[in-house]
């Protein structure tokens, strides 16, 4: 059986993700950092599932935990946003951001290369995000951070081809989540050529065709904006 690590399991894509490699036979690493409720609830109903505690944030909390973890696909999904516009962005605003998109996935990523390497087989994607390919007023933190995600993968998927291994990210647009409940959203919909929000199946279904299907595709970004990014 193939198994995947999930970072951030308990958001909505991440969750998405973790029932679709689920679905379609994988057992499944569900990492959280602080909703334990949800990621226990998450386990008990995936039947091939195993719940990891660590923050992507903290290098010694991501190296204990993933030591000597040999899984076939590694979903860099954690990520989290403070918005501000820049004249008014704090270090604290700044730094979270940036540690957790950028640093986490490097930390994550190198624990697990080792044996993805070792094994010369394996598929990593990082759940970017259109703010990185456009750049959105108000998160020049996010936008950062998800800028380097896509740098990353395309100079990281260059190295490692050689052991078979592939890296792709994507780049989802307004979907369904936590992180846009608040947001104007049917007033935003108008700008979207397919005039709907995304839904987290929309990320995850992509998510898994990079990591699974697309065996021939490496270093590249797939936008899911439903047309508003192009």
């Amino acid at each position: 059986m193939k198994k995947v690590l999930i970072t951030g399991s308990t958001g909505a894509i991440g969750e998405a993700c973790a029932k679709y490699f689920h679905n379609n036979g994988y057992f499944v690493y569900l990492n959280y950092r602080n909703n334990e409720k949800k990621a226990n609830e998450l386990q008990a109903e995936l039947e091939n599932s195993e719940v990891i505690r660590f923050d992507i944030a903290k290098k010694e909390e991501v190296r204990s935990a993933l030591e000597n973890l040999e899984i076939d696909v590694l979903v860099n999904n954690a990520g989290i946003t403070k918005d501000n516009l820049f004249f008014f962005l704090s270090d604290e605003e700044w730094e979270d951001v940036i540690d957790t998109s950028v640093n986490g996935t490097f930390y994550v990523t190198k624990a697990i290369l080792k044996n993805m390497i070792a094994n010369k087989k394996g598929s990593i994607v990082n759940v970017a995000s259109v703010s990185g390919l456009v750049g959105n007023a108000g998160q020049t933190n996010y936008s950062a951070a998800k800028g380097a995600m896509i740098a990353f993968t395309k100079a990281l998927s260059t190295e490692v081809a050689r052991y078979k291994i592939r890296v792709n990210s994507v780049a989802p647009g307004l979907i369904e989540s936590e992180m846009t409940k608040d947001l104007p959203l049917k007033e935003m919909k108008k700008a979207i050529p397919l005039r709907r929000i995304g839904k987290p199946d929309d990320v995850a279904e992509c998510v898994f065709f990079l990591a699974d299907k697309a065996s021939y595709v490496t270093g590249e970004t797939m936008n899911i904006s439903g047309g508003m990014v192009r």
